[in-house]
């Protein structure tokens, strides 16, 4: 009798771990869909974004800085910051959130405008 009871249980037993298994598979698979590939999305965008940066771009720092970039190296960059000449900043290119384009300033003045 003894055997009869070890055997029904070891078999539900293995039920319940292949369904627990299931449900961690189901929620990794979860946790890649909604949080680590937007992120190496990102990343990649941030990346290609800070490789086309240019001199002239206006750029908004991690700390809410705004500035127009006037010279650019490998890994970093030297941003002006106000109307102050005086006022240039070295700093990393990764301190850098935001790039607008010096090209997209000039096509949002209607030709009118420009004259």
């Amino acid at each position: 009798m003894n055997l009869t009871l070890l055997t029904a249980s070891g078999g539900a037993g293995f039920g319940g771990m292949g369904l627990m298994l299931i449900y961690i598979v189901v929620i990794f698979g979860a946790m890649y869909f909604f949080a680590i590939r937007p992120q190496k999305r990102e990343q990649k965008r941030m990346q290609n974004l800070l490789s086309t940066m240019e001199v002239g771009d206006t750029v908004v720092t991690s700390s809410g800085f705004y500035g127009t970039v006037i010279a650019v190296s490998e890994e970093d960059c030297i941003v002006e910051f106000g109307n102050n000449r005086n006022c240039r900043i070295p700093m990393r290119k990764s301190a850098i959130t935001e790039i607008e384009k010096a090209s997209d300033g000039a096509a949002d003045v209607p030709a009118a405008e420009k004259k």
